[in-house]
């Protein structure tokens, strides 16, 4: 026997062995139909008996196995059922030759036979016979089953008729001698007379007798007859047949214990006998098994009455004590190499138990024994199978390791070379069977949870020889899939080497057949599902970023309140529970606006060796319709967290989520799932979409500027420009505006802000002409110098800042109470130009003129040219101080405009005056004119005295609020122009007082006191003979009113020529207050009296 049945259980020895094989030709499918309804028929009650038939089915069975039916009767084919077609009857006589035919194969053991034809009708069909059975076709045949339990029935009449028999030999001395095909030649000239040989032959019979007792549902009985025949055969040394009485006896044991079966159907057996009441009380490991009278034997060593020995006997086998004998059993087989079968199968057998009683251990050592036992030749076929059952039975004792290791055998063995036609579709079925025993799974999400499990290198040359069996399967999508798969699960496994292998591998695959998301489904059913590349590359963070500070959306602050959510009436909660999934759905504090490009930035690291290029990256998102624009881009090698920017445009309004991104990398797209990647660091994937928002572009007449303000961020500022300018110098700006967005701009404001700098430097203001035509002034701070050390404090640039921010919206995003803001950022560096030391003052000639005396100083390294109303032109030579000196008017600071109330109340006192006097020093400025230029540059600005000015120089260019006009003979009189008289001639005199103060004036007094100068420092007063008054040289002026005048007329009447001179003095009568000296200081008045020409005739 060379072909072992793998199948094989402990119960089976209770079975009689039934062969249906068809007859002729018949549709494979017609005949399994007919084969599994047969075989639904497994165990028969016998009528008037309460025993049971077990039936074991084979619809192919080898003759030379047939021939081991005396060594074990549950090897003798002892039932036949054939199934032909026949469709006349003229073809009947051939069909019934062929059943004979067929019989004749197992006519040594076989007990019955029937036949069953379809397909025939007519006379014949209508003939009454046991054996043969008619229908007309194979869906008209309803009594198949009863047909089949009537067959079996007659079997067992057999089966009794021949234990009763064997039992009941009566033939003396001469037992027949039972033996295996390979003995029979041993056997040839043996004293067949001797003691020896006869218990030989009595040992065989006895265990031949239990085995029959055993199929006929006897099993106490062929449990004594078992432990006698083990008595028997042990004495004689016949091990072959004491191995199979004891392995009937471990059978008989297992299925007294185990009624359900060792083989693990379904369907549990039914108990074979009635228990008697003490069958619970099983025995201890070690008890004594057997007690047997040898006096109960007979003379030819057959007893026919074994009721004595059931009772007095301790039959059935321990659990512990079944495997024991198994394994005696198992190493007498051994002894013979023709018995290799045997003792395959019983090894199979124990483990079946063992895996009932879960003792794993020592089922693996029959199995270790299994491996090594020799067969001889086997088939590339029988070795499949042999390695498959191997492979089976560790997995049933629970060594999921060593049964993928079988069956990845058995796999390899499907495709050896000595095979004409390799199977490899065989070979990848049996090597996904192996996948759990590794701790493999077709599922990358199952790498993703926790650490590695199993053997990474077993486990990459199974994904390999996958990889290659798909291939030569003509399946290349198979091979891209498994060969993701490795290269997704196993990279940190793989050396530098084998990365660029697998990498060039994958890329010849996808050029063929690229790689997607989507499920292979094979022909068995099973599904691959997809493997994304979340490791090529590796994403560490996902930060959806905002927009630009130019694109931001703003709410309206009158309705930011309008959408605050009143889902939870909690204000605080101190329990905070961290959950990465609500991380992710948590909404971020920011919004894009749609139809404008959003980017999110992710930290990526390349693990390859070498550069790797991703193509096609783009975001996976939900919520909204959103166009992603995919890019490509290209990492070095173990680059290190490197930061991406994918982009997209969300094309609708709402809320958004970013689920994750999509690559390509060596032709395998890849959808990876942030839910997927628990270690990716995120803030947030969920952001809201408002409606679409007009956009401004920005453009100035002036270079854009790389500075960051000291005050602003660079992201504050949506564009910015630079100038060199010095100190005093002008610049145009002109700023363009377009709109480039899809929305109509509804709403246009602009306001301005000045950055002050620790240089005290400042903007003058932002005179706007249309179009928004912006002209930079700069003001400097002028600080008297005193020293050259001070000097060199004006030599460095000095920056000037600003802001202009443009405030506008649009469109539906209007609707909702959104805005946007551009800013545009104005830095100035001034260089200094002409400034001014020190200012002083001399008075005039007129009392409404003084003298400004300027100290200018020239810090540029060029020459350089003061110019100035009513004085000639300076030129300065670099590091070169002159004075310059001017004759200005006297200002009236009075009239410049006032703050209204409501500024002068939230304003302190020191502003209030640095307002006055940046008025003052701006009125005084635009008095002067002062400009310089520098020709070698041809550049040219103004000069400011406002910082140089003291409170000094202000009261003494301040205009005296009581203004004195005189007129002598109804001309204006000051202290340059000269009155004309003639000797003798009345003089008229006029003083006129204007109040220009805020308060009444008065009473005053005037005296006029003429004098002549004699230019040596002497004064005379005493001039009563030369001039003489017309009335009083004493006026009185009543109270002035603000803005009032007052006129006090006289005369006088000189009587020498020469030059004279009025001192007029006025005296305040008014003892409540007391007013400034400069405020009654009149002009001057010269009044050059002459001859009177003599007449003619005269």
């Amino acid at each position: 026997m060379s072909v072992p049945d793998y199948m094989q259980c402990a119960e089976d020895h209770q079975t009689v062995l039934v062969v249906v094989q068809p007859v002729g030709i018949v549709p494979e499918d017609q005949f399994f139909k007919i084969y599994k309804r047969i075989t639904s028929v497994s165990q028969v009650t016998i009528r008037d008996s309460q025993r049971l038939l077990y039936i074991r089915y084979r619809h192919h069975y080898l003759a030379e196995n047939n021939e081991w039916g005396d060594f074990q009767t549950h090897r003798k084919v002892v039932g036949l059922v054939s199934i032909t077609t026949c469709s006349s009857a003229k073809d009947w006589p051939q069909t019934a030759e062929r059943f004979h035919g067929q019989k004749e194969v197992y006519s040594s053991t076989l007990y019955d036979s029937r036949l069953l034809v379809f397909g025939l009708q007519g006379e014949i069909a209508e003939q009454q016979r046991t054996d043969v059975a008619f229908y007309p076709s194979f869906e008209e045949c309803s009594d198949v089953e009863r047909r089949v339990e009537d067959f079996v029935e007659s079997i067992f009449i057999v089966l009794e008729s021949k234990r009763l028999d064997r039992a009941t030999d009566k033939s003396g001395d001469k037992i027949p001698l039972l033996c295996v095909p390979f003995e029979k030649k041993d056997f040839v000239g043996l004293d067949t007379d001797s003691r020896h040989f006869k218990k030989r032959c009595q040992g065989r019979m006895r265990k031949h007798v239990g085995d029959l007792c055993l199929q006929a549902g006897m099993l106490q009985d062929a449990l004594v007859h078992y432990h006698m025949a083990v008595e028997l055969l042990r004495g004689v040394n016949d091990f072959l047949w004491l191995g199979a009485a004891l392995e009937g006896l471990c059978s008989a044991s297992v299925i007294f214990h185990y009624p359900g079966g060792t083989a693990g159907k379904m369907a549990a057996r039914k108990p074979s006998i009635s228990h008697p009441a003490d069958a619970g009380k099983r025995h201890r490991p070690g008890a004594q098994e057997v007690l047997i009278d040898p006096g109960a034997l007979t003379t030819n060593g057959i007893s026919a009455d074994t009721s004595t020995e059931i009772g007095r006997a301790k039959n059935c086998l321990s659990p512990e004590d079944i495997i024991e004998k198994y394994k005696e059993a198992i190493s007498y087989y051994g002894k013979y190499k023709n018995a290799g079968v045997i003792e395959l199968e019983a090894c199979v057998k124990a483990v079946r138990v063992l895996a009932i009683q879960k003792r794993a251990r020592e089922a693996s050592e029959f199995l270790q024994n299994a491996v090594y036992i020799n067969l001889g030749q086997l088939s590339e076929e029988e070795k499949i199978q042999r390695y498959s059952i191997l492979s089976e039975l560790y997995e049933l004792i629970g060594f999921r390791r060593k049964s993928a290791f079988f069956k990845r055998v058995a796999a390899m063995q499907c495709v050896a070379p000595t095979i004409p036609e390799p199977g490899w579709r065989a070979c990848y079925k049996l090597l996904l069977e192996t996948l759990p025993g590794y701790s493999l799974s077709l599922d990358p999400k199952d790498f993703s949870k926790s650490t590695h499990r199993g053997w990474a290198a077993v486990q990459m040359r199974l994904l390999h020889e996958l990889v290659y069996a798909s291939r030569r399967m003509g399946n290349p999508g198979l091979s891209v899939r498994h060969l993701s798969f490795l290269l997704q699960t196993m990279l940190d496994f793989l050396s530098d080497q084998e990365k660029k292998e697998v990498t060039q591998s994958l890329e010849n695959y996808t050029s063929k057949c690229p790689g997607g998301m989507e499920a292979i489904t094979l022909s068995d059913g099973l599904k691959l599902p997809p493997v994304p590349f979340t490791k090529l590359p590796i994403v560490r963070s996902v930060k959806l970023l905002n927009l630009p500070p130019s694109l931001r959306p703003h709410k309206v602050k009158g309705l930011l309140g309008q959408n605050v959510s009143t889902a939870s009436p909690f204000i605080y909660s101190p329990i905070i529970i961290h959950n990465r999934g609500e991380e992710r759905c948590k909404k971020i504090d920011f919004q894009w606006v749609q139809g404008d490009v959003c980017e999110v930035q992710l930290m990526v690291y390349n693990p390859m060796p070498y550069e790797l290029r991703v193509e096609n990256m783009g975001l996976l998102t939900s919520g909204v319709e959103f166009e992603s624009l995919p890019a490509a881009l290209s990492l070095p090698a173990e680059s290190g967290l490197y930061p991406v920017t994918l982009v997209g445009v969300p094309r609708t309004a709402g809320n958004i989520t970013v689920n994750g991104y999509h690559t390509s990398v060596f032709g395998v797209s890849s959808d990876c799932l942030l839910e997927g990647l628990p270690s990716v660091k995120t803030s947030g994937c969920l952001v809201e979409v408002i409606p679409s928002l007009p956009r401004l572009q920005l453009s100035t007449s002036l270079p854009r500027s790389a500075h960051t303000s000291q005050h602003m961020s660079k992201e504050e500022l949506s564009s910015s420009v630079s100038v060199q300018l010095f100190n005093g110098e002008k610049q145009q700006l002109t700023i363009t505006l377009e709109n480039i967005g899809t929305e109509d701009i509804e709403s246009l404001e602009l306001t301005s802000k000045t950055v002050n700098t620790k240089d005290g430097i400042s903007v003058t203001g932002w005179p706007i002409s249309s179009p928004l035509r912006h002209v930079l002034k700069p003001r400097t701070e002028t600080k008297s110098v005193s020293s050259e050390s001070g000097k060199a404090e004006y030599s460095h640039v000095k920056i000037l800042e600003a802001v202009l921010n443009f405030k506008y919206s649009g469109g539906a995003g209007k609707m909702e109470g959104y805005y946007r803001e551009l800013s545009l950022g104005v830095h100035v560096d001034i260089e200094p130009s002409a400034f001014f030391t020190r200012v002083s003052t001399l008075p005039a000639t007129s009392t409404r003129q003084c003298h400004l005396l300027l100290d200018i100083f020239n810090p540029t390294e060029h020459e350089l040219t003061v110019s100035a109303k009513n004085s000639k032109d300076l030129v300065l030579h670099p590091s070169e101080c002159q004075r310059m000196a001017i004759q200005v008017d006297k200002f009236d600071f009075d009239s410049l405009p006032q703050l209204d109330q409501e500024t002068a109340r939230f304003s302190n006192p020191k502003q209030l005056e640095e307002e006055r006097q940046h008025a003052q020093g701006c009125q005084i400025n635009s008095k002067l004119d002062i400009s310089w230029s520098i020709p070698s540059l041809q550049r040219r600005g103004e000069a400011s005295v406002e910082g140089a000015l003291n409170q000094l120089v202000l009261e003494h260019l301040q205009l005296a609020p009581l203004q004195w006009d005189v007129l002598v003979n109804r001309k204006p009189c000051d202290c340059d122009v000269v009155a004309d008289c003639k000797v003798g001639d009345v003089v008229t005199l006029k003083v006129k007082l204007t109040n220009m103060s805020k308060n009444p004036v008065g009473p005053l007094t005037l005296t006029v006191m003429p004098y002549q100068d004699y230019q040596n420092g002497i004064q005379n007063y005493d001039l009563d003979e030369a001039v003489t008054f017309i009335g009083s040289n004493t006026f009185f002026i009543d109270m002035v009113k603000p803005k009032e005048s007052s006129v006090c007329e006289g005369a006088l009447l000189f009587l020498y020529t020469g030059d004279f001179y009025l001192n007029i003095k006025v005296q305040d009568d008014s003892t409540r207050r007391e007013l400034p000296l400069a405020w009654f200081t009149l002009p001057g008045v010269h009044i050059r009296a002459q001859d009177t020409p003599l007449q003619a005739g005269a």
